[in-house]
């Protein structure tokens, strides 16, 4: 579906964002979302290392399963 878009229509959308957020409200909302993505990939590294964390705690029985806390 957006393996179709070319130059042309990428244009005509910058142009309908450009008159419906006006030019001066552009760069406040590039920078909203260049934080927002920011906060995104911190949250999904921090994710990572709590996972890869939580594995490396982990127990393993020498027949590589998981011993049971009963």
């Amino acid at each position: 579906m957006l393996g179709n878009l070319t130059g042309v229509h990428l244009l005509i959308i910058l142009g309908i964002v450009v008159l419906l957020f006006g030019a001066t409200k552009l760069p406040a909302l590039a920078k909203g979302l260049g934080q927002s993505l920011n906060i995104f990939r911190s949250e999904i590294h921090a994710g990572d290392n709590k996972k890869s964390a939580d594995q490396a705690s982990t127990p393993v029985a020498h027949d590589g399963t998981v011993p049971s806390h009963e």
